[in-house]
């Protein structure tokens, strides 16, 4: 049982160096290796392994329109027996009233003879796997069905995991804990036979004691079942031990799971006050006093500790009773503190709080924080403020998976994401609609971005069939305490996020009341953030929208399904409502927490080009081919819901109260693939799913960096039939006045005019050559930029984004093809046959294109160029060093080779 006995308070300025670094008593070891997998139950289990009944699905949810309303739950009481009663206490810990905390029955659950529980079972015909893993994520991809919305992939289903755990004799009388950072879903935990725990929330990092069922000094078997239920989810949830899972040993008495607080409420360019919380746990039957101690360090740009500690909290002695949890809180002033904050103006710097508990004076724990120093107010009149500088939100919106590798995490991967976003100016991230992979924040620390942090899609009402209803009433409240404690460190996270969409937006007083008690949860764990949800329909005179800190509007700012061909339909029809949310409340900052959610398909452009700013994707109007599944880059369509990029910019210029967008949404996504579920992806994204560029990057780079001399045109200039005819060209520049030239014949200059965001020359006469575009910024010269015909495909091109990587078997090279013609010129719209080779200590994990109808699977070496480009992911052998060849060939092109040095990683 958590007891909170005591609180203690110092201030203190570090006079002496910390304690000298020996080995610390607690142990962290990642179980990447050693497991077997295989899909499906053994024969005879009929239904005794589930966490619970579920629902039959008479009707797929597959392609139903994102903003519709969500429906009713329906609600089942299991007529046989289920796991549930086992399962429940596993999140007791984060359940703050001990009355509503539940009993785990006694004995076993009665299961049958599972022989994939058994120590001596012959898992030796099953699949060897390396975590991260997501079981789906190589297909094949499934063409016929309603399967477009959770990505066409094979997430769904049962599926086993063993591993086995020598567990030494000399840990006995340590704890052993086994910490997962997520599991995709309804997780349940078994060693040597024995039921230990689970979750169902495939999300959510949690973690099980193993303990009582361990046998130290021999081999133990862990068994991890997952049920991943099919239309659970809009997108691509994966499926499998898709995130870390580590195996920790503690002391008896050690901190607590997440059991550190650091916040920093008073923070000048002078000093700043550090206040530090420690959770102790004592799971001994007596009771025991410690002491904790704790020193600060700074850290350096790899995350190193550097030099003598800044700042020290003496020991700090107190009892703790048997089976219980003390916490104690002191404070440390740092002199002239490394503040943390977003790049370009400012620095991400970080400290590392190292605390250590003693007993007898003898350490028994070490304990190890990383944090950030800095101010964050919230101005209803100009935004977010950090360290005293207005910033406003140029944030992007992202799903968890990572193209081609589906949702295993990899930090590689999500480092190189974020680097593209930063390119573009990106300066935060809404985490939709899910807690991230915990190691996705410590980059995001790391880079200096500022973080939405959301914990639920659906409340108690359904969006799918078997989403995260079905769970809510019982798992609400540990789901966002777990990820509260586990994410409150991180200074990247200014903003908790409850919800998206939900659909107790409809339910007036009794959707409110919901949402005030998840607020109260999130200031009882942390008071020094705001609390907030996305709306997408709550208008500004309902009782929604007052049970939050913050005001987060999703696509409502600038106006939904307001054009005239929307008239008279069921749709969510909303007139642009920043004003109507400030006025009704001036205290809170408004933003747009989804908008634009504009569509296109990279380097595809239709005809005719709309003379609106902003329309919804219609064959007839040159925004969509639905036969080839196509969506027009001349970034000018959007969902229906949703508006252009121009649109948004326009609104957000015309109410500078508003503090920013996110927009939805950064890279596409597995899943979802409005408007067409036909295909694997979405259409949103900015950036396609291999990680290339479309042309509205640009167009926001062009906003969000505008002090970057840059020019884009728009489109490529390979036409052959269309001579004669009018193509239309666009130009997206920091510029503000340009000239564009055909062939040394210019087209007209012209000027940016107010709420005008591109340079449009609609009434261009398509002749082969090129076009130049030159720009002017405040009556000077700025940049320039070319595009020509070019000939026939000749030869490909490989480029690596780092040509050296580690060999630790997560380290990775993204490896981009190029179609060429004979004289080197990038050909826009080849789209040849292309295969990738790897010679030497390296191996190809995946491949793709970008193209989100291409539903080659990912790991096949072989795929179609997309728009003249095509891209390998190859990652070292483990533990092999030396030099590795990345070949490409296609048949009648000259072929390419890269090389690669694999070694060992620093």
């Amino acid at each position: 049982m958590l007891r909170s006995l005591l609180a203690l308070t110092a201030l203190v300025v570090l006079t002496a160096p910390a304690a000298a670094a020996g080995p610390s008593p607690r142990s962290s070891e990642r179980l990447d290796g050693g497991w077997r997998f295989h899909r499906g139950d053994p024969p005879g289990v009929d239904g005794r392994l589930d966490y619970d009944v579920r629902p039959e699905v008479e009707r797929s949810a597959d392609g139903r329109v994102a903003d519709a309303r969500p429906d009713e739950a329906i609600r089942l009481r299991a007529d046989r027996p289920v796991l549930k009663p086992w399962i429940l206490p596993t999140g007791n810990r984060f359940i703050a009233d001990p009355g509503r905390r539940h009993r785990r029955p006694g004995g076993e659950p009665d299961v049958g003879d599972v022989p994939f529980l058994h120590a001596d079972f012959d898992d030796s015909q099953w699949q060897a796997v390396t975590l991260p893993h997501d079981w789906a994520i190589a297909g094949p991809f499934i063409a016929e069905g309603p399967y477009g919305g959770m990505g066409r992939l094979p997430s769904w289903g049962v599926g086993w995991y063993r591993r086995a755990l020598d567990i030494a004799a000399s840990d006995a009388g340590r704890r052993i804990h086994l910490d997962l950072d997520g599991a995709m879903s309804y997780a349940t935990v078994w060693l040597n036979g024995r039921l230990v725990g689970g979750w169902p929330y495939g999300y959510s990092s949690w973690r099980l004691d193993l303990t009582p069922h361990v046998a130290f000094g021999a081999r133990n078997q862990l068994a991890i079942r997952l049920d991943n239920p099919p239309e659970s989810a809009r997108w691509y949830p994966g499926g499998g031990l898709y995130r870390d899972v580590w195996l920790t040993r503690t002391a008896p008495v050690h901190v607590a799971q997440w059991g550190t607080t650091v916040t920093t409420p008073e923070v000048s360019a002078d000093s700043a006050t550090v206040h530090l919380a420690v959770a102790v746990d004592n799971t001994t039957d007596a009771p025991v006093r410690v002491q904790v101690e704790t020193g600060f360090f700074e850290l350096d740009d790899a995350g190193r500790p550097r030099g003598e500690p800044v700042a020290r909290i003496p020991p700090i002695g107190f009892d703790i009773v048997a089976g219980g949890s003390t916490k104690a809180t002191s404070r440390a002033r740092i002199a002239h503190p490394r503040l943390w904050g977003p790049p370009p103006t400012q620095r991400p710097n970080l400290y590392l709080a190292v605390t250590r508990v003693r007993q007898d004076g003898r350490e028994i724990d070490r304990y190890e924080t990383r944090f950030g120093i800095r101010e964050v107010r919230w101005d209803p009149d100009r935004g977010v403020v950090v360290n005293g500088e207005h910033i406003v939100l140029k944030g992007v919106n992202q799903h968890h998976d990572l193209g081609a590798l589906g949702a295993a995490f990899n930090v590689r991967a999500a480092e190189r994401q974020l680097e593209i976003l930063r390119g573009m100016g990106a300066n935060a991230i809404r985490l939709a609609h899910n807690p991230p992979d915990p190691q996705l924040l410590e980059l995001t620390d790391r880079m200096g971005f500022l973080v939405i942090d959301e914990i639920f899609d659906s409340w108690e009402k359904k969006k799918t069939p078997l989403d995260f209803h079905l769970v809510f009433p019982e798992w609400h409240e540990p789901d966002l305490r777990a990820m509260l404690r586990r994410d409150r460190n991180h200074p990247s996270v200014i903003l908790w996020s409850v919800g998206n969409e939900v659909g107790e937006q409809y339910d007036g007083e009794a959707g409110a009341a919901i949402g005030r008690r998840l607020v109260q949860i999130v200031r009882e764990e942390d008071p020094t953030r705001p609390a907030t949800a996305s709306m997408n329909w709550a208008k500004a005179d309902m009782p929604f929208p007052a049970a939050f800190d913050v005001v987060n509007l999703n696509y409502q700012g600038e106006g939904i399904r307001q054009e005239p061909e929307f008239e008279g339909i069921e749709r969510i029809r909303t007139p642009p409502s920043y004003p109507a949310f400030r006025e009704a409340f001036p205290d809170k900052v408004v933003f747009g927490s989804e908008t634009a959610s504009a569509l296109s398909t990279r380097g595809t452009y239709l005809f005719p080009v709309t003379p609106l700013q902003s329309a919804p994707v219609r064959d007839h109007n040159g925004g969509g081919d639905s036969r080839n599944l196509l969506v027009s880059a001349y970034e000018l369509h959007a969902v229906d819901f949703g508006s252009s990029a121009d649109k948004v910019f326009a609104a957000l210029d015309r109410h500078p109260y508003v503090a920013g967008e996110f927009v939805w949404n950064g890279f596409d996504y597995l899943g979802e693939p409005t408007p067409y579920y036909a295909a694997r992806s979405s259409y949103s994204g900015m950036i396609d799913l291999a990680g290339f560029p479309k042309d509205r990057y640009y167009l926001y780079q062009a906003r969000w960096r505008p002090e970057l001399p840059m020019a884009h045109i728009l489109p490529h200039w390979n036409w052959p039939g269309r001579e004669g005819q009018v193509t239309p060209v666009h130009v997206f520049t920091s510029g503000d006045e340009a000239e564009l030239f055909l062939n040394g014949v210019s087209q007209g200059r012209k000027k940016k005019g107010p709420f005008e965001y591109r340079l449009r020359w609609d009434e261009v006469v398509y002749a082969p050559g090129e076009l130049h575009v030159r720009v002017w910024r405040g009556g000077r010269e700025w940049t320039e930029a070319r595009v020509k015909t070019t000939g026939a495909p000749a030869r490909l091109a490989l480029e690596a984004d780092r040509t050296a990587i580690g060999n630790d078997g997560r380290d990775l090279s993204f490896v981009t093809l190029r179609v060429l013609d004979a004289e080197g010129q990038p050909v826009r719209n080849a789209g040849n046959r292309v295969r990738f080779e790897v010679e030497g200590p390296a191996e190809l994990v995946a491949t793709d294109n970008g193209d989100p109808r291409d539903l080659t699977a990912f790991p096949s070496p072989a795929r179609d160029a997309f728009s003249g480009l095509a891209l390998a992911i190859v990652r070292g052998v483990p533990g092999k060093s030396g030099n590795a060849i990345v070949r490409a060939s296609g048949e009648g092109l000259a072929a390419a080779e890269l090389g690669l040095q694999i070694g060992a990683v620093e």
